[in-house]
């Protein structure tokens, strides 16, 4: 009886080391559709903007005064490959890539739903167990244990 005690623990701790993991996942994913989002309006404040000065952000709170020249914008699409693209243009590319980040962020909350599912299951699957083992067996089999 113990033995199935501490398998149950194992299989709820790892259950529950899985949903964090998810969670972890869904909470990354989501700070990245915010700052995704953030790029979108960024990106619609840079129309109609040529020869006007900007701070641009170089990394790590870093930031130099700059003029936008041109209104096409270099995009790194993958693979160290860039290309010119319009503002509208890459607003498109920024938008489908949060709409790829959503269905991600519905699948991790899917699967974590399914293991939440999957622990509600074997909680309800012990105590059924643990009701039915009252009968003559059980104690006799947790008498033996005892002695």
């Amino acid at each position: 009886m113990e033995e199935q005690q501490q398998e149950l623990m194992f299989k709820l701790s790892m259950y529950e080391q899985q949903i964090n993991q998810l969670q972890e996942q869904v909470q990354a994913v989501e700070r990245s559709i915010v700052d995704l989002g953030n790029l979108s309006l960024g990106l619609e404040e840079l129309k109609g903007k040529k020869d006007s000065e900007i701070m641009a952000h170089i990394g790590k709170g870093i930031f130099v005064k700059s003029k936008i020249i041109d209104e096409d914008l270099v995009v790194d699409v993958g693979g160290k490959n860039f290309v010119k693209k319009s503002i509208p243009e890459t607003r498109k590319l920024v938008e489908e890539q949060i709409k790829k980040l959503e269905n991600i962020k519905e699948e991790l909350d899917s699967n974590a739903e399914n293991l939440s599912e999957e622990i509600n299951s074997i909680i309800m699957d012990a105590q059924k167990e643990s009701k039915e083992c009252h009968d003559e067996n059980c104690k006799e089999h947790e008498h033996k244990h005892n002695h």
